[in-house]
């Protein structure tokens, strides 16, 4: 029998804000998401990027969090780095924090699943673009089982969504609408 946990991550103040009016739908799916894995006993894991004082841990090279380190808004503290409050982790979900975009670069996530024996893997969270492709990559190597919740993960770009969901992730994971997952999970398939 699978072990899964479902991974939310970077739904977070700093980067919900970005969706504007589109957060309303995605916000709906996650927490629908966390209630029916706390309700099957399956492992929330927040994953949130955030970066020490000064972001030492960010290269100048680095194109996307070099501008992320300039804004200096997304410190370990900071307001933005927190996960939003709608879809919030309760006392004894795992919160894990990443230096890069993938869930497992920087991060502790490994050992997390690991010490669970967890090996399928639930993936929301925005953008579809950034964390949810390089975690279901870097995931699809370490040979987890994988379902992405298509309406529980968002991008800026509706088009580069669109293609990951429905050509690019099929290839490594399973990809269904967060019903249709809920509704597998009554089923005992997980």
């Amino acid at each position: 029998m699978p072990r899964s946990a479902l991974l939310v991550m970077d739904v977070q103040n700093g980067i919900v804000e970005r969706l504007a009016e589109g957060a309303g739908p995605l916000l709906s799916a996650v927490g629908r998401a966390i209630g029916a894995a706390r309700a099957a006993q399956i492992p929330v894991v927040y994953v949130r990027v955030a970066f020490r004082d000064g972001a030492p841990e960010v290269s100048p090279r680095n194109k996307a969090f070099g501008a992320l380190a300039r804004e200096s808004r997304f410190g370990e503290d900071d307001v933005a780095t927190a996960i939003h409050a709608d879809v919030g982790p309760r006392q004894g979900d795992v919160v894990v924090t990443k230096r890069r975009v993938s869930a497992f670069s920087g991060s502790d996530l490994g050992v997390v699943l690991r010490a669970r024996d967890i090996d399928s893997l639930v993936l929301a969270g925005i953008a579809t673009s950034g964390v949810v492709l390089s975690t279901l990559r870097e995931a699809g190597d370490l040979d987890y089982r994988l379902t992405v919740l298509s309406d529980a993960c968002a991008d800026v770009d509706a088009e580069v969504h669109r293609v990951l969901l429905e050509k690019v992730f099929p290839r490594q994971a399973g990809v269904l609408p967060t019903d249709e997952w809920i509704t597998q999970l009554g089923a005992d398939e997980w």
